[in-house]
């Protein structure tokens, strides 16, 4: 397992923040790599909501599913990958945090894992993963505080 991780201080009260990051159809606001996602079932995410999305990794193009496996609002969000690619995220989430002046400062991890030959690749993807996850944040933030305006 490789872990990648990053944190980002975001100018929005939490309540908003975790609004904005439980939704995972924002997704495709922030990150590039999602070309389409949906979420099942409709309504509110909550436990057991599972998030399907198309992303291109490395001129890849792979289908991804992702179910919620713990939310606490509005601290704490966890997530696995229950798709069989070669690379997947054993779990990942947020860790969000109240800051003064209505500010958050959120913690934003995956943990990686490969599959069949994805066991050589996986150091390939999370040293790219933690190459960009400061860019990543700030994608984050910028999606965040966007949003809210």
């Amino acid at each position: 397992m490789a872990r990648f991780e990053v944190t980002v201080d975001i100018d929005r009260p939490v309540g908003e923040v975790f609004a904005f990051l439980a939704d995972g159809e924002n997704d495709r606001k922030f990150s590039p790599r999602v070309q389409d996602i949906s979420k099942d079932p409709a309504g509110p995410t909550a436990v057991g909501t599972v998030f399907r999305s198309t992303v291109k990794d490395a001129g890849m193009t792979t289908r991804r599913e992702f179910r919620i496996s713990e939310l606490v609002a509005p601290t704490r969000i966890r997530w696995n990958e229950l798709s069989a690619n070669l690379v997947t995220a054993r779990e990942g989430g947020y860790d969000i945090e109240s800051l003064p002046n209505d500010g958050t400062r959120v913690r934003i991890f995956n943990d990686l894992e490969g599959h069949g030959l994805g066991k050589l690749l996986v150091g390939f993807a999370v040293a790219a993963a933690r190459k960009d996850a400061p860019a990543f944040g700030q994608r984050i933030k910028a999606a965040v505080e966007a949003s809210a305006s």
